[in-house]
């Protein structure tokens, strides 16, 4: 079943590579979606696919890559947004 999770990173989340780990990590697990920063510091993410899949990235995004501090994910589950591709938005 595929679903659609859309939600924010905070935390060190810029300035470290995350945007472009997430859409590695995303495109590995065959993910739609998106992933941009925001102005007050956050990495703003929506990413729909296979359920086992999105949630494997919910897991991952709780990490991030090596060099930020995530210090809290929040996410929900929205409608699909039929998106194809997996995109760094600016």
């Amino acid at each position: 079943m595929r679903i659609c999770m859309h939600g924010f990173v905070s935390g060190k989340v810029q300035g470290v590579s995350f945007r472009q780990f997430t859409q590695e990590e995303a495109e590995r697990l065959d993910l739609d979606g998106w992933v941009r920063n925001l102005a007050d510091g956050r990495v703003e993410v929506l990413a729909e696919g296979e359920e086992s899949a999105v949630r494997e990235l919910a897991d991952w995004l709780e990490r991030g890559p090596e060099r930020a501090e995530v210090s809290g994910v929040a996410l929900e589950e929205q409608p699909l947004q039929g998106i194809a591709g997996f995109l760094i938005r600016r």
